[in-house]
């Protein structure tokens, strides 16, 4: 039995139906309706106050009060273990794959959040950032934009049918990229070889392309990406990194092994 199937029928599944393909013939993308989407985008009001708005001391001080009471309550109100990640059907639209992301997921706060979806084989999105993103003035931070990179390269990958690991990133930031400005995003899968996997993406504000990513993505096969996960028992729970790799299919065989000639990410290469 899946861990999806151990939920509690009053969560929601931001709207997706995880771990139900079928039930995702008709595409829903998330919306303010669903409590963990709603809750995100209030929290994300909250972060962009606190960041940049001119607010009194003591104001502040009242609104932490209210806000650790919120916090107290989701904490007492939890059931055990971590709720289970929908994993990414490439059948679907690239806003799906990762509902809790930090760049794409509308249920989770400190996304900015960016939307995306597929076109003609390519993923496009717009994304406009606030002042929690903010580096130079008036400017998006340039580790924010790689971060959104790697995610969209990661969902042109999924949505061409060759999901792999970040290997390599190489970004080049052409122009500085304007914050509380509506900008443009695309990225499209280039070419596989054996099991690297090459894409590239773009961020433009208007027709001015600001930065652009090239990147290597390694194909892992499933027992290697276990055994990986499994190193950072230390840090999460065993039980819930297992449990969720049975529930995506990972401890299955996949009857080929990992090929020997080429690295994989967190793997060093011996020197000859």
């Amino acid at each position: 039995m899946s861990n999806t199937e151990h939920l509690d029928p009053s969560v929601s599944d931001f709207g997706i139906s995880a771990g139900s393909p079928a039930a995702r013939t008709e595409h829903h993308i998330p919306t303010t309706a669903d409590p963990r989407t709603r809750l995100a985008a209030v929290v994300r009001r909250v972060i962009a106050s606190t960041v940049a708005a001119q607010v009194d001391d003591d104001e502040i001080s009242s609104a932490a009060e209210v806000i650790e009471q919120v916090a107290t309550s989701l904490e007492s109100h939890a059931f055990p273990g971590r709720r289970a990640r929908p994993e990414p059907d490439p059948r679907g639209d690239p806003q799906d794959f990762f509902p809790t992301s930090p760049v794409i997921g509308l249920a989770n706060p400190i996304s900015p959040p960016v939307h995306i979806t597929l076109t003609g084989g390519e993923v496009i999105g717009t994304a406009e950032f606030g002042y929690p993103y903010e580096g130079p003035p008036t400017c998006v931070h340039g580790g924010v934009l790689a971060l959104v990179f790697d995610e969209l390269l990661g969902a042109a990958n999924i949505a061409s049918g060759h999901a792999g690991m970040t290997g390599t990133l190489k970004i080049r930031y052409r122009r500085p990229t304007p914050l509380l400005t509506k900008l443009r995003l695309a990225a499209r899968f280039v070419r596989k070889d054996g099991r690297k996997i090459h894409s590239w993406g773009g961020i433009y504000h208007g027709d001015v392309l600001t930065a652009e990513a090239e990147g290597v993505f390694i194909e892992v096969v499933p027992e290697r990406f276990l055994a990986m996960t499994a190193e950072h028992a230390s840090a999460t729970s065993m039980a819930d990194v297992a449990a969720e790799a049975d529930r995506i299919g990972l401890t299955r065989s996949s009857g080929s092994s990992k090929a020997s000639d080429e690295s994989e990410p967190g793997e060093s290469r011996p020197m000859s």
